[in-house]
């Protein structure tokens, strides 16, 4: 499993429900990255989505604990044992974790690889990451050239988990 996001210099991700940031660039390599793989993300995360609709041409996981809770083309689990379970199907290179904040954080232990898009930036900041750079047990193994977007600047960076946690079902 893969964990992919956009931060702040002070780890934020988001504010009020929405993405701190909007860059061309960021997007289009969440869009290449994630095409035709598996997304896992909470309930606020798909109504967040344009018409709080799936992302196309992708296998679409909703995690959310309202058992009640439907969505056309999507996959609902209500337990990490569920969603565990489902995730049995799938190469675990082919599974992305795309939010909300609880969802990463929850997860990102048992991801193996973290694609983190570094903003030059703090902004307001309601929701957090937990911070890779601070981890002993993740390393920075990639980080890009910087980018520059309307005077926003930025890397694309990948982190690897040493201590990959499996999850018991």
């Amino acid at each position: 499993m893969k964990l992919i996001v956009a931060v702040a210099k002070n780890w934020g991700i988001g504010y009020e429900g929405d993405l701190l940031f909007n860059l061309p660039q960021d997007m289009e390599f969440f869009k290449e990255t994630t095409k035709n793989k598996v997304v896992v993300m909470g309930r606020r995360t798909l109504m967040s989505l344009p018409g709080g609709k799936p992302l196309k041409n992708r296998t679409n996981i909703v995690l959310t604990s309202n058992k009640k809770f439907k969505a056309d083309g999507c996959i609902v689990c209500n337990s990490f044992k569920e969603l565990f379970e489902e995730l049995k199907k799938y190469s675990n290179d082919e599974v992305f974790i795309i939010g909300g904040g609880k969802i990463y954080n929850d997860l990102y232990s048992y991801c193996t690889e973290a694609y983190i898009t570094k903003v030059d930036a703090i902004t307001n900041a309601d929701t957090y990451l937990h911070n890779f750079d601070e981890d002993v047990n993740w390393e920075l193994s990639f980080a890009s050239e910087l980018h520059d977007y309307n005077g926003m600047k930025f890397t694309f960076n990948t982190y690897k988990n040493s201590n990959v946690c499996y999850p018991e079902i």
